[in-house]
């Protein structure tokens, strides 16, 4: 009986085959169900609590009949600090206080209208206190005023249109709120999915190599096929859930009217989201198959792969505490370019709007060109690697034969 000679796949066979089993093991994996399903869960719950509490007053003013004047000039007086408040005109002082205990109103303005004297069940908020600060100096000086024979309302209205003449070199680009929180969304979403799925294929090649399955996928196939195939396969099953995630998120809250962008520019997010995503997980998992191939054990997985993975941390970091207060920042906008921190500081940025366009260009074309090299080097290592079982192999002879 003559013994038969190994058959070797062709190059795109082979990748699509390993992909296909990571695709149809882990897609019916308990792991990716559940973190899916708690996702949506988290973010359709968000969006519902949000409609809820969305709209209403940040707080409620009563005020007696004797100052009733008093609750229009305080309204505007909210308004111009950043509260939105609402008033009602009590029945009686007596009623009035009731209402204050048994908390139907924050706070009662009680008096004659010539001061403003505030009764709170225990202590008053210290935004609403600024506006009665506010209120009351406007009392006074209306006093002073009519004193001197002038009239109020005339020089209320004055000084209301008074104006700082500001001179633009650059016309500033208008940031939406609700577009600095979706930059906030898709910088969470890009920095977790490269967290687990990144991590997932250096386990998988751990998992492979210590259970010596690899040298029997490794006689019918070339190492950089079986690496290609880990990587196409379990980047599909994390885009798969990013555009899952992304897009029931953001329907939920344009059905709710919790998003009143535009549909273009949330759909434009998504989108931006998506192409980052495969950039970057492409770009960081090629690193981590490497790293992964050169230890044995589940146990030293972290250890290998943290110095790759700090650059994924430290972009998410800055970003985030960054872009939120200062969306202009120098410093992110330059890190945002740099290949190593572009896939969790651009989408960010690009979600919440303003970036140039050659920014965005410069920024993908440089991850573009980058991830043919990555792919030579990491195939290289990972092949001189892998099959190299017990102490972990340093990278220094792994790149010597490279």
């Amino acid at each position: 009986m003559t013994e038969q000679p190994n058959v070797r796949l062709g190059s795109w066979s082979a990748v699509s085959l390993v992909a296909g089993r990571e695709v149809n093991t882990r897609l019916r994996s308990k792991a990716f169900l559940i973190t899916t399903a708690a996702t949506l869960v988290l973010l359709i719950g968000a969006s519902l609590v949000f409609k809820l509490i969305g709209g209403g007053s940040d707080a409620t003013v009563g005020f007696t009949e004797q100052n009733a004047a008093l609750a229009q000039p305080f309204k505007a007086v909210a308004s111009s600090i950043g509260q939105n408040v609402d008033t009602k005109t009590v029945p009686s002082e007596e009623a009035g206080r009731d209402q204050v205990a048994d908390q139907s109103i924050d706070a009662l303005v009680v008096g004659d209208g010539t001061n403003v004297r505030v009764v709170v069940k225990k202590d008053l908020d210290d935004n609403l206190r600024n506006a009665f600060n506010v209120l009351a100096g406007q009392v006074v000086l209306n006093q002073e005023i009519t004193k001197l024979g002038g009239d109020p309302a005339q020089v209320n209205s004055a000084v209301a249109n008074a104006k700082v003449d500001v001179e633009e070199l650059e016309e500033p680009y208008p940031y939406d709120p609700q577009q600095l929180v979706l930059g906030i969304i898709a910088g969470i979403l890009i920095y977790m999915s490269l967290l687990l799925n990144g991590q997932m294929v250096a386990q998988g090649v751990v998992e492979e190599k210590s259970s010596r399955v690899v040298e029997l996928l490794l006689s019918t196939i070339r190492p950089w096929q079986l690496m290609a195939g880990k990587v196409l396969g379990i980047g599909l099953v994390g885009l798969i859930q990013m555009v899952v995630i992304g897009g029931v998120g953001v329907a939920t809250a344009l059905a709710l009217d919790v998003l009143t962008i535009s549909a273009t520019a949330a759909v434009g997010t998504v989108v931006w989201l998506v192409v980052w995503y495969l950039l970057g997980f492409l770009m960081y998992s090629l690193v981590f198959a490497a790293l992964g191939a050169l230890v044995s054990r589940q146990e030293d997985v972290g250890g290998v792969i943290s110095p790759a993975l700090m650059f994924v941390i430290v972009g998410y970091v800055i970003g985030i505490s960054v872009l939120p207060s200062d969306p202009d920042n120098t410093l992110v906008e330059t890190l945002s370019i740099i290949p190593v921190f572009a896939p969790t500081m651009m989408p960010m940025r690009l979600a919440m709007g303003g970036v140039p366009v050659w920014e965005a260009v410069v920024s993908v074309g440089l991850v573009v060109a980058l991830i043919p090299a990555l792919v030579w080097l990491a195939g290289k290592i990972y092949a001189n690697a892998v099959m190299r079982s017990g102490a972990r192999v340093k990278l220094s002879d792994a790149l010597r034969q490279v």
